[in-house]
C-alpha cells in the first residue's frame, strides 16, 4: 500500500479534540485506502503556555486517534510577529524529527493541509526526500495571500506542488491566479458523514439538550472568533426580537488559535439587552453537533471567510435551512431559495431581513438533505 505522510498543524489533540477535526475525518477515511501516519506539529516559543494557553502547549508527543498514529513535534513560531517566517521555521525545526521519522516510515507522498505554513514546509520536505506533494487548500490562503511575503511563499507552493486540491471552485480560481498549473488542480469538495448528520426529531433533540420545546431557535456552529461573525448575528437579532419575543440564538463553539471573542460576545449581548435571547453553549463534542442542528429552526453563519464550510453542509444534511454570508465557496453549497438565503458580508439590514424571511418561510427539508448528502 502507498505510504502517506499527512502533514497539518491544525489537527485534534487530547487537549483540543475539536481542532482541525475536518482534517482528521478525511485522514481517517483515507487510511482505509493507504498506510497513513500523521505529523501534526505544535507551535512553540519560550513561555508558550502563557502566550498561547495550556491547551495549545500540552500535546503529547505521540497520540493514537481512531487507529491513526499522530505525532506532535514542536516548531519554533514567534507569537504575533514574524508570521511570514513560520513556514521556514516549521521546516527547520522539524528537520531532525523528519529524518528519524523517514527512516521508520519511508513515505511515498506528502499530503499537506493548508498552503501555509504546512504546504510550504511540506514542499521543502517533499523536495528533500524526493517524493510528490499534494496540498489541500481550505480557505486560510485567502487572507494569508494579502501579505506580500506569505503570498510569495504560497505562490511557490502552488507552482511546484504535484497536486493542488482546493475544496471549492473559488479557491481553485485563487490557485490559478497565484500560478498553479491548471492541469495539477483538482477540486475535491468536503464531504459529510450522512450516518451522523441527518434529520431527526426536533422535540427529542431539544429534550436531550434541555432546550425549550416551543421557542423558535436559530443555531450557529463555529469557533468564537472574529472571522465567524457571531457579533453580526447578535446585531441582527436585536432587530428581530421585537416581533419575535420568544426567539433564541444558540451559539455552539469555543475559542481557537484564531482567538476567543467569548467575553466580548457576552458584553455585547448585555449591551443589546439580549440575555434572554442568547445562549452561548460553548464547545460541544462533535457527535453532539447533529443534535443541536436537529433542535433548531434555522442555521446562521455570518462568516467573513470560508473555503467550503462543513458547518453549512452539516446543517443542510440535517434538513436545516441556512442563512449565511456570500463569501468563498458558500455559494457553491447553498442554492438561494431552495436551501436558504445568501447575504452580502457586512450588510446588517440584509442579514436581519434574511433571518426574518427564513424563519417565516416553509422549506423543502427533504430536498436540501438529499442535495447536500451527495458527497459522503
Amino acid at each position: 500500500m502507498m505510504r502517506v505522510l499527512v502533514l497539518s498543524s491544525v489537527y485534534p489533540t487530547a487537549a483540543m479534540p475539536l481542532r482541525g477535526l475536518f482534517v482528521h475525518e478525511r485522514t481517517r477515511h483515507l487510511a482505509a485506502l493507504c498506510h497513513a501516519q500523521v505529523v501534526a506539529p505544535i507551535p512553540w516559543f519560550p513561555g508558550n503556555r502563557w502566550l498561547r494557553g495550556a491547551d495549545r502547549s500540552n500535546a503529547i508527543r505521540m497520540e493514537q486517534l481512531d487507529a491513526l498514529q499522530v505525532f506532535h513535534p514542536r516548531f519554533l513560531s514567534v507569537p504575533r510577529y514574524a508570521k511570514s517566517a513560520d513556514g521556514l521555521l516549521y521546516f527547520l525545526s522539524l528537520l531532525p524529527f523528519m529524518a528519524r521519522f523517514r527512516r521508520k516510515f519511508p513515505f511515498d507522498l506528502v499530503d499537506a493541509h493548508f498552503a501555509y505554513p504546512d504546504g510550504f514546509a511540506g514542499l521543502l520536505f517533499a523536495q528533500l526526500f524526493r517524493v510528490p506533494l499534494a496540498v489541500t487548500l481550505r480557505g486560510t490562503e485567502v487572507p494569508f495571500a494579502r501579505f506580500r511575503i506569505r503570498r510569495a511563499q504560497i505562490r511557490y507552493v502552488l507552482r511546484h506542488a504535484d497536486r493542488v486540491l482546493p475544496v471549492s471552485d473559488s479557491l481553485a480560481r485563487l490557485a490559478r491566479t497565484l500560478g498553479a498549473p491548471p492541469d495539477r488542480i483538482r477540486v475535491i469538495p468536503n464531504g459529510i458523514d450522512g450516518a451522523r448528520f441527518r434529520p431527526g426529531s426536533r422535540i427529542e433533540a431539544r429534550n436531550l439538550l434541555g432546550l425549550p420545546p416551543d421557542r423558535p431557535i436559530i443555531v450557529s456552529v463555529g469557533g468564537l472568533t472574529e472571522r465567524k461573525g457571531h457579533h453580526r448575528v447578535l446585531a441582527a437579532l436585536q432587530s428581530l426580537v421585537g416581533d419575535r419575543p420568544d426567539l433564541l440564538l444558540a451559539i455552539v463553539g469555543g475559542g481557537s488559535s484564531e482567538g476567543d471573542v467569548g467575553p466580548s460576545l457576552r458584553r455585547l449581548t448585555a449591551e443589546l439587552g439580549l440575555e434572554r435571547h442568547v445562549l452561548l453553549a460553548g464547545p460541544q463534542p462533535h457527535e453532539r453537533i447533529p443534535t443541536w442542528l436537529q433542535a433548531a429552526n434555522l442555521f446562521c453563519l455570518a462568516t467573513a471567510n470560508e473555503g467550503r464550510p462543513n458547518a453549512v453542509l452539516e446543517a443542510l444534511a440535517c434538513g436545516l435551512p441556512v442563512v449565511t454570508t456570500d463569501v468563498g465557496g458558500v455559494a457553491e453549497i447553498v442554492r438561494p431559495g431552495l436551501d436558504g438565503l445568501l447575504v452580502p458580508l457586512g450588510d446588517a439590514l440584509a442579514l436581519a431581513a434574511a433571518l426574518g424571511t427564513a424563519l417565516e418561510r416553509s422549506w423543502d427539508r427533504e430536498s436540501m438533505t438529499a442535495h447536500s448528502s451527495r458527497r459522503t
